[in-house]
């Protein structure tokens, strides 16, 4: 479709004008330090909101709308174990990497077990930020060509142009203050949109509700004990052992809490990021469910194709084109670019700062001085940037390929947490107690994510995982643990 000029000016200004704006901090990078850290001197509330930032992506803007579209308030249940593990993370994990000085999350890991555990977790992360960067690209691509009808290969490859010359120039202080602006875009367009759905309902906004309750749209979930289903509990147990990877061991959360001047700005920091998130997910839920009684009010302005089972991904884009002002159109998309946008950007700049602190200073040039350094985090994130649009161009068009990167994900990423809380709540677990068990730890991981896509009918059936696939993270995490403290009670007291 032609999109009105009014919210290609809007689209333009905020998404470019935010490209531009990051790039003007390249004036500002004149040290190593600056290009990780920001010089530890950025202001709290804006490094919080780039936790948020980072916390949501584009998909969430549009998935987690068409979850409660389809189904319930279920998955916002994710949302609730967020306060859990943001005080946990302001208690402890804070004030670990503020005493331990480094920019790298995965030092810690080397400290407690050996160089292997660091190379292990640091080649783990830029793995899954790696394949994240060409997912979230090819993702966001998606909804703009359905949108507007923009060649998909083309929004892909000026999108991370884009995000990439601004990471690569502006270091992170770039990425933290366009986050910070980008998190502001997508808060207004969310409840602009909120609110002009509640007040287009033909009996008024209270028919929202009426309709809503009538046909369950606020459960959140059985309560029961199964674990194959998606209760209340698994969604609640999963976010849990999700967030506390999030904030204890991710580089993206770590780096940033030694961007501002004291611990106690780190913690307010990480803090209202991630609070933040529990009251904007209320806001993409109630989205989903207006769109439901919008559409169940006025079935006549929903197209067919968009009424079938498995179809409720669409139904935001398609209100998003016909339901809202011009001007309001541009916003949201450019909000939708903006979640996406700082999704990549942190990538791009954690993965170069991880080359720089855990492989460059570590085993190529201890000595390294700030200019070559600094070409190395350039080098880093363009090559970065470029290989994450190489991945999202080769993923067009396959979207099985997807499905099959998310089980991946899982593996490479889910033995970090296990390996973290065992160095970090037991003092005595010994190297070879890491080691195997982060092997049965990644075995099950495997398993886990792996059997359902492959061992799907014939005698393999049986080989298959019967648990829900967010408990991955829980039993490989879990597994990791105890298998490293029980051998550490079985076997220390014969080693002293």
């Amino acid at each position: 479709m032609k999109l009105p000029v009014l919210d290609l000016i809007v689209f333009i200004v905020l998404t470019f004008g935010n490209v531009i704006f990051g790039a003007s901090f390249f004036f500002k990078n004149k040290t190593s330090n600056q290009f990780t850290a920001g010089g530890g001197k950025l202001p709290a509330w804006v490094v919080g909101m780039s936790i948020f930032a980072t916390f949501v992506s584009s998909i969430s803007f549009l998935a987690l709308p068409g979850k409660a579209y389809m189904s319930n308030w279920n998955a916002f249940v994710f949302s609730l174990s967020i306060p859990i593990a943001s005080i946990l993370a302001v208690k402890f994990f804070v004030p670990l990497y503020r005493g331990i000085g480094s920019i790298s999350a995965y030092n810690y890991l080397e400290i407690r077990f050996g160089a292997w555990a660091r190379i292990y977790a640091s080649t783990c992360y830029m793995l899954t930020q790696l394949m994240r960067t060409g997912a979230i690209l090819l993702l966001l691509a998606l909804p703009i060509n359905a949108l507007f009808g923009w060649e998909v290969k083309t929004i892909i490859i000026v999108t991370g142009i884009a995000v990439t010359v601004y990471s690569m120039l502006g270091g992170i202080q770039a990425v933290i203050w366009t986050d910070a602006i980008q998190g502001i875009i997508l808060i207004a367009g969310a409840i602009v949109c909120a609110i002009i759905l509640t007040f287009s309902m033909p009996e008024g906004p209270g028919q929202v509700f009426e309709i809503a309750a009538a046909n369950h749209k606020f459960s959140l979930g059985s309560f029961g004990a199964s674990l194959t289903d998606s209760t209340f509990w698994v969604i609640l147990i999963y976010g849990l052992f999700i967030n506390l990877q999030n904030y204890g061991i991710d580089q993206n959360y770590v780096q940033r809490y030694m961007t501002t001047s004291s611990e106690k700005e780190a913690k307010s920091s990480a803090l209202f990021g991630s609070l933040l998130y529990v009251p904007v997910s209320i806001v993409f839920f109630y989205i989903g469910t207006a769109l439901f009684a919008y559409y169940t009010a006025q079935p006549d302005l929903l197209p067919a194709e968009l009424k079938v089972p498995g179809a409720g991904d669409k139904v935001f884009p398609h209100f998003i084109v016909n339901g809202l002002p011009v001007g309001v159109t541009g916003l949201l998309i450019a909000s939708i670019f903006a979640a996406g946008m700082s999704t990549v950007a942190t990538s791009i700049n954690s993965t170069a700062t991880i080359i720089l602190s855990d492989y460059y200073k570590r085993y190529f040039n201890k000595e390294a001085n700030e200019k070559s350094s600094m070409k190395i985090l350039y080098g880093s994130s363009l090559i970065f940037g470029v290989s994450g649009i190489i991945i999202a161009l080769a993923l067009v068009g396959v979207e099985s390929v997807l499905d099959a990167w998310w089980g991946l994900a899982s593996i490479f990423s889910g033995g970090m947490l296990g390996l973290f809380l065992l160095g970090y709540l037991s003092k005595r677990v010994r190297n070879i107690d890491a080691v195997i068990g982060v092997i049965v730890g990644a075995l099950i991981i495997i398993w886990m994510s792996l059997s359902p896509i492959y061992f799907i009918d014939g005698d393999l059936l049986a080989f298959r995982s019967p648990f829900h696939s967010n408990l991955t993270i829980v039993f490989g995490t879990l597994a990791i643990f105890l298998v490293g403290f029980v051998l550490m009670k079985l076997f220390s007291k014969k080693t002293i």
